[in-house]
């Protein structure tokens, strides 16, 4: 859900790149409630932290407490940002309740992320994240 709000938000002013510690299949959940506020990530797909070039990363932000253990803190990013976000997945009952967990986390999400770009609007024309 994040990868695809950065890319929302982000209008093509940022190189976004989701990846897992340990990666999953994509979560049915998310593309639905994604696609609830018009945001397609049916395609999207679970990288593992191999996937990418992290000591190219401008910005490392981890969603998960384990997330963030697992990348030192002496990493070479420039900045670092964590975001301790429950993960919805993890979640169990009725579809109206499981639903309304990952709503939560995607709108915390946007308005994270939202804030963060603002934030960093000006800084670079082109930043890693």
């Amino acid at each position: 859900m994040a990868e695809g709000l950065a890319h929302h938000y982000g209008m093509g002013r940022v190189q976004v790149f989701s990846v897992g510690v340990t990666p999953a299949p994509l979560d049915r959940k998310a593309v639905r409630v994604m696609a609830e506020i018009d945001i397609d990530i049916a395609e999207h797909v679970s990288k593992g932290v191999e996937a990418v070039d992290i000591e190219k990363m401008d910005l490392i932000v981890t969603l998960c407490d384990y997330a963030q253990e697992f990348f030192p803190s002496s990493h070479s990013a420039q900045h670092r940002l964590h975001w301790s976000i429950k993960d919805p997945h993890r979640l169990w009952g009725p579809d109206w309740l499981v639903l309304g967990a990952y709503r939560t986390v995607r709108d915390d999400l946007a308005v994270r992320i939202r804030n963060l770009l603002l934030a960093c609007q000006g800084k670079a024309s082109s930043s890693r994240f």
